[in-house]
């Protein structure tokens, strides 16, 4: 059963979001499809992982979201669609703001966007002054990694070959204007929760002056999931800042600030919570605010996390859908989402990691994977390789799915099911792997 504090975060987001309501409608404007014209979801009174498998309820589920046909698409990693209450509401919101232009943006936004900030915080378990908006998890980091003002030269600054390679990018820039040692190292092939603890324990003992330490919680490439707040706790004490790179984890596994227990964070909104396009989070722990200059000579106080991202003008529209996307998550609840995630994730991958020719990249063991899940055949890991197999399941099976590189081992192909993918999805996805993995045998 989902436990007492999921509970009341998702009860409270709905209520809050449903307070929200009144004040985001406007009159005039066009009647049209939106959450009234949706049943509610009614979860079964099951555990989650019995849930988990009701093809009933999730087709429920799968009903609001609105996809295209003819193709199965196993790539949600990218961006979350919208479901239909979402896009409905977004709609609304869109034409709120354009019809009523600066004067919406300048005398009723700024309050809006307090009560979302709020109600996000709520989700995510931190205050409202720890965090602000950007426009993605990867905006959020470079402001993090590039204004990062703890190091200096001859200190060492440490990331993974399964970090993101836009966040390795900060990270080579931050080295090479401030004069610091750059380390990167790899996380172990296949890994579990013992040898990863142990790799950037090795590396950090290896490199006593390191001062940043760059850790991705659930990776684009292959959806390891690392044990953040254990190697926050092997790091702290040396007196190294980890910045966390969760672009991926909120809204895909059941997560708070608290389960991190980092310093810095980076996230999106547009991926697993459902939001529109463009809206992300910058998370600074309270109190820790120093270590991070202003952006570009802001102004701003000292003490105010906003002084440390400038994005100019936002989409009113995407921050003001945010608790449409929240009250969505919530009528499904985080527990039940999680477990069905894994349990599509285990169906493809449980058919095929004993079959010949095919390497699954990503742990069974609890706690170290969600949805994504990475695999090569054959030990093929150059891009071709991989764009051809993604193009052959795409091509001759309808299955989308994309290659993702910069593993020490090789590319791979990222498999991401969501929540309008069924079981016989999974069961699509494993049977042509099966057929791929028998051509090249």
């Amino acid at each position: 059963m989902p436990s007492r504090r999921a509970f009341l975060r998702d009860a409270a987001l709905v209520g809050a979001a449903s307070m929200a309501a009144p004040a985001t409608a406007f009159s005039g404007s066009t009647p049209g499809p939106g959450p009234r014209d949706f049943p509610p979801l009614q979860p079964p009174s099951r555990s989650p992982q019995d849930t988990a498998r009701d093809e009933e309820f999730w087709r429920q589920v799968a009903d609001r979201y609105r996809v295209t046909d003819g193709v199965t698409n196993m790539e949600a990693g990218y961006f979350g669609l919208m479901a239909g209450p979402v896009l409905e509401a977004y709609h609304r919101h869109v034409d709120r703001a354009n019809r009523d232009s600066s004067l919406f943006a300048r005398r009723e936004f700024p309050a809006l966007s307090a009560q979302v900030r709020a109600q996000v915080a709520t989700f995510l378990g931190a205050t409202p002054h720890e965090i602000t908006f950007s426009r993605n998890a990867t905006e959020a980091l470079q402001a993090l990694i590039g204004q990062y003002n703890g190091v200096k030269t001859g200190d060492t600054i440490v990331y993974a070959d399964l970090d993101y390679n836009a966040m390795q990018f900060a990270m080579n820039a931050l080295a090479a204007r401030t004069g610091a040692t750059l380390v990167t190292f790899d996380i172990p092939e296949p890994a579990t929760n013992q040898s990863v603890l142990e790799a950037y324990r090795r590396v950090l003992d290896a490199h006593p002056k390191t001062r940043v330490l760059l850790v991705t919680h659930c990776n684009n490439k292959t959806g390891l999931v690392l044990p953040v707040k254990e190697i926050v706790a092997i790091a702290r004490p040396r007196g190294i800042d980890v910045i966390v790179d969760a672009a991926h984890s909120f809204g895909q596994v059941p997560l708070t600030m608290a389960d991190l227990d980092a310093d810095y964070v980076g996230l999106n909104l547009h991926k697993w919570v459902g939001a529109p396009v463009g809206v992300g989070v910058m998370y600074i722990r309270e109190g820790r605010l120093d270590a991070i200059d202003r952006a570009h000579g802001d102004p701003g106080s000292l003490q105010s996390i906003d002084s440390r991202l400038h994005t100019g003008t936002t989409n009113f529209a995407a921050i003001l859908t945010i608790p449409d996307a929240l009250a969505f998550q919530a009528s499904i609840g985080m527990t039940h989402k999680a477990a069905r995630l894994r349990y599509l994730r285990d169906r493809w991958v449980g058919a095929v990691r004993d079959v010949t020719g095919i390497d699954i990249l990503t742990p069974d063991e609890p706690g170290m994977v969600g949805a994504l899940t990475g695999f090569r055949l054959h030990g093929r890991g150059t891009r071709e390789a991989n764009v051809a197999i993604t193009g052959a399941l795409l091509d001759e099976f309808g299955i989308f799915t994309h290659w993702r590189t910069g593993l020490a081992k090789g590319d791979c192909v990222r498999v991401t099911p969501t929540l309008y993918n069924t079981a016989a999805d999974a069961d699509r996805l494993a049977a042509a792997l099966r057929t791929l993995a028998a051509r090249l045998t």
